[in-house]
């Protein structure tokens, strides 16, 4: 295979990189490029065309085959934990620091993570007391790229009613950030879930109206058992 020379410092493999990453999960799975194609909005055929060229770089960025998707190389998965550390220790900037709303801090670290220094990602890092968690409650990669892998599950999942702990929810909606947080759901809050055919019932104790979200929504908030 011929090789390419591919810029590590663009935005656009890094969001490459980082959606794969995210997309693959804990277990490192394959993602289709259907999936990478929805999470950034991008045509297919430039999907693939972007793959293929990371597929070939030197160093190889991704492990690609046509029809079976793609997962993240040794040098892949190395750059888009550097970038997926950056994101977070924004997010938690903005929100610890810099008051910002929940719901405001992902988009303002998604335009930020490309292009701060080393140097003042370790400030921040140090300026926080170097956190584990991001407000999402999403696991931050320390800085020699280890991350554990979360003890959680989506809230879709659950079989049975019960009692749980929010450990994370989702970034990307701040529609259903601001839901959440009016209803007190957020990571490290005790919620009571009551299972039904095509939605959950969340009640955190601190307002008077349930929440009641769809299936797909609940997908989004990650629990763990109290």
């Amino acid at each position: 295979m011929t090789t390419r020379r591919v810029n590590l410092n663009t935005e656009s493999v890094d969001n490459y990189l980082k959606a794969i990453f995210v997309l693959g999960g804990p277990e490192e799975e394959r993602v289709s490029s259907t999936a990478l194609a929805e999470r950034l909005g991008v045509a297919p055929a430039s999907i693939t065309n972007m793959l293929q060229k990371l597929a070939s770089a030197s160093p190889s960025l991704v492990e690609y085959e046509r029809h079976r998707g793609v997962r993240l190389s040794a040098a892949g998965r190395k750059r888009a934990l550097e970038i997926v550390r950056h994101h977070r220790l924004l997010e938690a900037f903005l929100y610890k620091v810099l008051d910002y709303p929940i719901e405001e801090v992902h988009d303002e670290a998604e335009r930020l993570e490309h292009f701060i220094s080393e140097r003042f990602e370790e400030r921040i890092a140090a300026k926080l007391g170097h956190p584990q968690f991001d407000p999402h409650g999403h696991l931050i990669p320390a800085m020699d790229g280890k991350m554990s892998k979360p003890n959680s599950r989506p809230l879709s999942e659950i079989e049975v009613s019960g009692e749980f702990i929010v450990d994370s929810v989702s970034d990307r909606d701040s529609v259903l950030l601001r839901r959440l947080k009016t209803h007190g759901i957020m990571p490290g809050a005790r919620v009571k879930a009551t299972r039904h055919p095509e939605e959950i019932v969340l009640d955190a104790g601190k307002t008077l109206k349930s929440l009641r979200l769809s299936l797909p929504l609940a997908h989004s908030i990650h629990i763990r058992f109290t």
